[in-house]
């Protein structure tokens, strides 16, 4: 749940710092006070769309930051493991600043992060809606998610499988496609490869050849330099008065030495073996000279061999790897196409087959769509009976897409094309329910999804935004009481102006603006219950409050506490 919500150069506030708690939090305040600015904060720092609107006048940038609360299994912590982002003792801090050009920087926890990944978290922790609800209460393009989620662990199964075949008869379906490109090409691409495949077939590489050729050609192109620098290395060790010379008169005095004093013998033993193997090296130095290959012949044929390599990397790749890489490539590609019949036939099989597949798995999907909607209109009415709708229809629509063998983006989820229907008198026919007119009845019905959903949807917050517009009386009596018991066990916060609904709340927080040196300044306040009483006279009186609308304010109060009970 949201625990604290910070909200610095954002419009017409300059500092704000709101605590929240579980249970129903309602907003009340002037018209204009900034109630919906401080939803429009919420909606931002869940990655809504930002503009240097929203930069209060004469600031650098507005910062809106959240705490929130989370438990162990929370689908905010799935989004939150890709991206490296740890929620140490389940607290999670979203943060978003917004410049005076424009520009939003975005904060998880402290980390930046994309807009897009903090809209994906923000969805996971709270639910908005207002009193125009264009979420997913109204899109018809959602409706089959709604039932779906309503639909239990069976119908996610079903679902899940339908989606692993649909996509797999999408690939066999694109690669057929891909098989069945225009003929001309595929024969132009196949001389093509062939060419190339001979090509390189004929140069006869193998791994690594054009390393070993660089280093012969190095070696036979420095052979006169190479020779002089062995000969000299050889001729300071070997002939007269030369290293090794020089090297056996030490040995043969340090023998007698040896002979004297016993302790010099391991000397003697190291210092000659010194020499045997100074002896040895050198022997290797003149096979070496006599191994120099002083052979032009050699060294044209490495240009010429190095000089085709090159010529077939600028084509095919920068090293011999590469070249014999891609001709395994094309030497597969030239197979398919010459087979393509065979394997056009193969895979067009194996297509058909998953079709059949998928339809029955989508006919399952129907069926238990069809049990859902049933047990999801049942639900709804009975929530529009207790928002005095007792003669509304609710009607989940399930009706097939015309072209079952049509396996467009349309049918990704499905073969049910679904949409919400609504009937609010009698005598009215079902119309569906994003076309319903009366503000007052939209509030209600979209309560009373809301309030069959939330259970479903696991969420911990939950934000109305003046839904009791349009109502009054008894029925905005209910939608508060409706309100109300959504709240149980999680937060619910509620702009309203309804004292009915500001009534049954468990914390009321009041807006209002104050005037300073012609810049206007807004305030949260916590009520207590005295406040309370007053702001609730307030709310039914208007401006002048009396002693009978205070009253009232206390009897509304006191009803709405049995409501609780």
């Amino acid at each position: 749940m949201l625990m604290e919500l910070s909200i610095k150069n954002f419009a017409i506030i300059r500092s704000l710092t709101v605590p929240f708690e579980k249970g129903l939090t309602v907003l009340t305040g002037e018209t204009g006070a900034g109630k919906s600015i401080i939803i429009d904060a919420i909606a931002l720092l869940l990655g809504g769309r930002g503009s240097a609107e929203f930069v209060r006048f004469g600031e650098k940038r507005a910062e809106i930051e959240g705490l929130f609360a989370i438990g162990e299994n929370h689908p905010a912590l799935k989004k939150l493991d890709p991206i490296g982002v740890e929620c140490e003792e389940g607290m999670l801090i979203l943060r978003r600043d917004i410049t005076d050009a424009g520009k939003s920087i975005c904060r998880i926890n402290g980390k930046l992060t994309t807009i897009g990944m903090l809209r994906e978290v923000g969805q996971t922790l709270i639910d908005m809606h207002g009193q125009h609800e264009h979420q997913s209460l109204m899109r018809i393009e959602e409706h089959v998610e709604l039932l779906d989620s309503f639909g239990g662990e069976a119908l996610k199964k079903t679902r899940a499988e339908y989606t692993r075949l649909f996509n797999e008869v999408q690939k066999m379906t694109d690669r057929i496609n891909s098989l069945n490109q225009n003929s001309q090409e595929m024969a132009r691409k196949a001389d093509l490869y062939a060419y190339q495949l001979q090509e390189i077939e004929q140069a006869k590489l193998t791994p690594g050849e054009d390393e070993e050729l660089l280093a012969k050609r190095y070696k036979l192109a420095n052979s006169e330099k190479l020779y002089e620098a062995l000969t000299r290395s050889y001729e300071h060790m070997y002939g007269e008065e030369r290293g090794l010379d020089y090297m056996s008169g030490m040995l043969s005095h340090l023998e007698t030495a040896a002979s004297i004093d016993k302790e010099l013998a391991p000397l003697y033993e190291q210092m000659s073996s010194s020499y045997y193997m100074l002896e040895e090296g050198t022997y290797a130095i003149r096979e070496a000279i006599e191994a120099i290959d002083f052979d032009p012949e050699t060294l044209a044929f490495i240009e010429t061999r190095l000089a085709e390599i090159d010529k077939l990397k600028r084509k095919y790749g920068d090293s011999v790897e590469t070249i014999l890489e891609y001709a395994a490539t094309i030497e597969e590609e030239l197979e398919a196409i010459e087979h393509k019949d065979d394997r056009l036939a193969n895979l067009t099989e194996k297509r058909d087959a998953l079709v059949e597949d998928l339809l029955l798995e989508a006919e399952a999907l129907t069926d238990l769509r069809k049990a859902a909607a049933a047990e999801l209109m049942e639900a709804i009415e009975k929530q529009l009976q207790d928002l005095y709708m007792e003669k509304a229809q609710f009607q989940v629509a399930i009706e097939p897409y015309p072209n079952k063998e049509d396996l467009s983006s349309l049918k990704r989820l499905g073969q049910d094309r679904i949409e919400f229907m609504i009937s609010a008198n009698p005598g009215e026919p079902l119309k569906p329910l994003a076309k319903v007119a009366s503000g007052g009845e939209l509030s209600r019905i979209m309560l009373a999804l809301k309030s069959v959903f939330s259970a479903k949807e696991g969420m911990t917050s939950v934000i109305f935004d003046e839904v009791d517009t349009g109502v009054s009386g008894r029925v905005a009596q209910a939608i508060g009481e409706k309100i109300q018991r959504i709240s149980a066990g999680s937060q619910v916060l509620c702009i309203s102006h309804l004292p009915q609904v500001a009534a049954l709340a468990d914390h009321h927080l009041y807006i209002s603006k104050t005037e300073i040196d012609n810049r206007v300044f807004t305030s949260v306040k916590v009520l207590n219950e005295n406040e309370k009483v007053d702001e609730l006279a307030r709310m039914l009186s208007g401006v002048e409050v009396t002693d009978l609308t205070r009253k009232n304010a206390e009897e509304l109060l006191a009803l709405a506490q049995t409501k609780k009970m």
